[in-house]
């Protein structure tokens, strides 16, 4: 259930993404939720082996070249899911950097089961509220 709900995440954050983008494109519903479930697939199978490859490139730009990381496996998404398009490397950068910052903020709504998560305030032990 949780793969499913971060498929739904990145393809929500991709549709920002080509809102907000000019160089990105999705066709429609189809192409998003197949973009989605590809990104997620790649961040989970082959972003790990290009970090370990680019480590020493990553430590050395203070972690910077991780947004170039995020670029290639968003246009790698684009390059297999018809419908998904991707024209620049530079709409890849922006659109990385927006898919990431709006994937982090739904996912910290979001639990693992797809519930949104509210927050409440506690009051500290022993003030004598409940």
């Amino acid at each position: 259930m949780g793969f499913l709900v971060r498929v739904l995440v990145n393809a929500m954050a991709i549709l920002v993404a080509a809102a907000v983008v000019p160089g990105i494109e999705v066709s429609g519903a189809a192409a998003t939720l197949g973009a989605g479930l590809v990104l997620g697939l790649i961040n989970g199978l082959i972003r790990p082996i290009l970090l370990i490859l680019t480590l020493p490139l990553t430590l050395l730009t203070l972690g910077l070249f991780l947004f170039v990381l995020n670029a290639l496996c968003l246009w790698l998404t684009s390059a297999l899911v018809k419908g998904f398009a991707v024209q620049s490397f530079g709409a890849a950068l922006l659109g990385a950097l927006l898919v990431s910052a709006v994937s982090w903020l739904l996912t910290a709504f979001l639990s693992d089961r797809g519930q949104i998560v509210v927050i409440t305030r506690r009051p500290p032990p022993g003030s004598g509220r409940a």
